[in-house]
């Protein structure tokens, strides 16, 4: 005689209530987890780039005594604002001065639109002369080995340094010797114009704000 058949057994079915609501606890609880770890790290990444950015100034600016935040606000810049009012949110330049006190050129950072995701760059200004002090690359995610030259070519980066404004840009080894102009990185002149264009309409803008 063969064996009696058993039955197979069945699994209770869960609820589809039940199923959102488990969905939406666990949604709601990596939320808060995200939250807290946001408010955990926010002040040590704020820490750690306004370090950075204090550091591109004294590159840029070439190792400045100190310097100040100038704020645009209502039309005008201002080192000072009341407590009502948020300059995180302001556009903002800063004034180099040296060991005597005395003037030595204006920190500017901007950013646009590159070939791969916006770059942000800060540079040093002399307005009197038209003259650029340097320039340095904070953020950029241009293409690895070509476009981040932009910030690891020391020849790109240095040859900023007393040029005067409007930039141009130029093939490599085909410029002229105007103090305008920029060799631009063979294989990566999209992100080489792309620098060039940050610091020229930064330049227009902030020219007539300085005064």
């Amino acid at each position: 005689m063969s064996e009696p058949t058993q039955p197979v057994p069945t699994r209770p079915e869960v609820s589809s209530l039940r199923l959102v609501l488990t969905l939406a606890l666990a949604g709601t609880v990596a939320g808060l987890l995200l939250v807290f770890v946001d408010q955990l790290t926010a002040p040590a990444i704020a820490a750690h780039k306004q370090k950075m950015l204090e550091q591109a100034i004294g590159e840029v600016l070439k190792s400045p005594a100190r310097y100040e935040t100038l704020y645009w606000y209502e039309g005008a810049l201002t080192s000072e604002l009341s407590d009502k009012v948020d300059g995180s949110k302001l556009e903002r330049i800063y004034k180099g001065f040296d060991n005597d006190d005395r003037f030595v050129g204006y920190a500017i950072a901007a950013a646009e639109p590159g070939f791969a995701d916006t770059v942000r760059l800060i540079f040093g200004y002399d307005a009197e002369s038209g003259k650029l002090l340097g320039m340095k690359v904070l953020e950029s995610k241009e293409t690895p080995g070509l476009g981040d030259k932009i910030e690891k070519d020391e020849k790109f980066v240095g040859q900023f340094e007393g040029r005067l404004r409007p930039l141009a840009g130029v093939k490599s080894g085909e410029g002229k010797g105007k103090p305008t102009e920029i060799d631009m990185i063979t294989g990566a002149t999209i992100s080489s114009k792309v620098v060039i264009r940050i610091i020229n309409n930064a330049i227009a803008k902030w020219e007539a704000r300085i005064g």
